[in-house]
């Protein structure tokens, strides 16, 4: 049986302010991320000040919003913000690419890595971002949901959605993708229960992600050159990478999480 999507946007207005599901999400991201790092560091796990602390958050704040914002103008609508120029800085519209943030939140962490020196290590920082990055992610894939962005291709399956705006009943692909992002945030949890050289949680995420966007992008109404999305084929410059990081540095460290000897 058919859905129809009546969800709205906006969670609550305040006087001639707005407060967005979709907004919020970031905001709640940023959150996360900053209790979280003051857990590691309460516990010695992480030896950052306080100062350094919100300069990470800003930094990688400012990253994931030009980053992504970026790359959804370059690869996914150029004439639209080109007619429209202004629209550009409309980020509680949507219109945020996952690979542009993920380029972004590199480059902020990379900067803010050499800021304190690089007296901790830069694959640790990545280790320690990835798991609430990866759930963030998912909960931000609801919320496009949510918004009625990013609907699936027009399908028959008795769970498709009528979307606002979109003809046919589509693919809800966006809680395809929340749904995979929750699995891989599983992963991620019980791989940093293993022992492990820094960096092997990030790869495991940048391995995964890759190929499990390959795979949801079959559902994606996005357009296609050869068949593929621009999103297919970033995702599998990242499955590419990731694996050959893996095999090629940490395969001890595969072998120990599948119980092999090493």
């Amino acid at each position: 049986m058919p859905f129809i999507h009546n969800f709205n946007p906006t969670l609550v207005h305040l006087g001639p302010f707005e407060i967005r599901y979709y907004g919020l999400v970031y905001v709640l991201a940023f959150v996360i991320v900053y209790f979280y790092f003051r857990h590691l560091m309460k516990h010695k796990r992480l030896k950052l000040s306080e100062e350094e602390l919100y300069d990470f958050i800003l930094y990688n704040m400012l990253g994931v919003l030009i980053g992504s914002r970026l790359i959804h103008i370059i690869f996914w609508e150029p004439m639209y913000y080109l007619q429209q120029p202004w629209k550009v800085l409309y980020v509680w519209e949507g219109g945020m690419a996952f690979h542009g943030g993920l380029i972004g939140v590199a480059v902020a962490t990379y900067l803010f890595w050499r800021k304190i020196g690089r007296r901790i290590s830069f694959a640790k920082l990545g280790d320690y971002l990835s798991m609430p990055a990866i759930f963030m992610l998912a909960i931000g894939r609801i919320a496009n949901f949510i918004n009625g962005e990013l609907p699936g291709r027009v399908t028959d399956v008795s769970w498709c959605w009528y979307f606002p705006g979109y003809d046919g009943c589509r693919h809800p692909q966006q809680l395809y993708s929340a749904i995979k992002r929750f699995i891989v945030f599983g992963w991620l949890v019980f791989v940093n229960t293993r022992k492990h050289k820094d960096g092997f949680v990030l790869w495991n995420m940048v391995t995964l992600i890759g190929i499990g966007r390959f795979v949801i992008d079959f559902y994606r109404d996005d357009p296609t050159l050869l068949g593929l999305t621009a999103g297919q084929y970033l995702s599998m410059v990242m499955f590419v990478l990731g694996a050959y990081v893996l095999v090629r540095y940490y395969m001890d460290d595969v072998k120990r999480l599948f119980g092999m000897k090493v």
